[in-house]
């Protein structure tokens, strides 16, 4: 006899809940927002119209060597300018029907709806800028914030950033190489890396980056060219197992940081600086949630949530990328 509904089971017995809220199924690491937020490239700016970078961009050219009473050269050298970043907004909003909050008084609940959605609406706004940071900025009419394809580019003579012509002015190009392999894959990768971290540096030793990241094939393809190390780790019962490799927390490459991210771009591995590039923001603008509003003709409220800030760059020649890594 067919079932007039639900059926019986479903009648009679309450559903067991196997979690205290809905598990994640679609957030990535945003490993490039969480070095930037949580590595020391953030810089909150007290107001103004747009974030500026003084620079020092050439030498004063009037030293030279000169004869007991030859005249000096006395022209007036100009040696400083500064590059400039729009401010740019991104924001979004969560929205609660009044129905839907009503439906999830306590006592009928299976989780708190409204944490577990404004949770979502901050995840998802972290998740969406950490995209942007990996771009151009050129996305939805040039309103996208300044990302690394544009500040460390692949072309590095060309195109404008921070009002700078990098096509003009050599001193405003990041530093790239190929890492396409020769024979085996990955096999000029690590030489690539090399050549551009010394680029990056004055010396091999100052200025160094502090930190790299990449795609997670990128990522693997350097860890594979690594030795491989076997530890013993004994269980609670003391029977040993064998752990191959590394863990990835411990990966590093000059003694630095180095981290995958699954929305970067393929195949290619970038050098930043937490000196020489900053994500900057307003004060009182990162990831603001403000007072919930309510519409006059809908029965909701609406959270909005805004940052405002943009990518920037100081000194591009500190950062670098490697490219066309295969």
């Amino acid at each position: 006899m067919p079932d007039v509904n639900q059926g019986q089971v479903a009648s009679v017995a309450w559903e067991y809940l196997m979690t205290d809220g809905p598990v994640d199924q679609v957030f990535t690491s945003q490993a490039l927002l969480y070095l930037l937020k949580d590595g020391g490239y953030m810089e909150y700016a007290d107001g103004g119209r747009l974030f500026e970078a003084s620079i020092e961009y050439q030498e004063n050219v009037s030293f030279r060597s000169v004869g007991e009473m030859e005249q000096l050269d006395t022209s007036r050298s100009d040696i400083f300018d500064c590059a400039r970043y729009e401010q740019k907004i991104f924001a979004g909003t969560v929205v609660f029907s009044d129905l839907e909050v009503l439906r999830n008084a306590v006592a009928s609940r299976k989780f708190d709806l409204i944490k577990k959605k404004l949770k979502n609406g901050l995840n998802s706004a972290m998740q969406q800028l950490n995209r942007q940071l990996h771009g151009d900025g050129s996305g939805n009419s040039g309103k996208d914030f300044d990302g690394n394809a544009k500040i460390i580019s692949v072309n590095p003579t060309q195109g404008t950033v921070g009002g700078i012509s990098a096509l003009t002015w050599a001193f405003w190009r990041n530093r790239q190489a190929l890492g396409t392999k020769t024979g085996t894959p990955f096999d000029n990768l690590r030489p690539a890396l090399e050549s551009v971290h010394n680029q990056c540096s004055l010396g091999g030793t100052e200025k160094k980056p502090t930190g790299l990241y990449s795609d997670r094939a990128s990522f693997e393809g350097y860890k594979s060219t690594l030795t491989q190390i076997l530890r013993l780790v004994k269980d609670s019962d003391g029977d040993p197992d064998a752990d191959i490799g590394f863990l990835n927390d411990a990966i590093s490459f000059q003694g630095i940081p180095y981290v995958y991210d699954e929305d970067a771009p393929a195949g290619e591995a970038r050098f930043v600086n937490k000196n020489y590039e900053k994500l900057t923001v307003l004060k009182g603008a990162w990831m603001k949630m403000k007072e919930p509003v309510e519409p006059a003709n809908q029965l909701a409220r609406v959270h909005r949530v805004m940052t405002v800030g943009n990518l920037t760059a100081e000194a591009r020649r500190h950062l670098g990328v490697v490219n066309g890594i295969t």
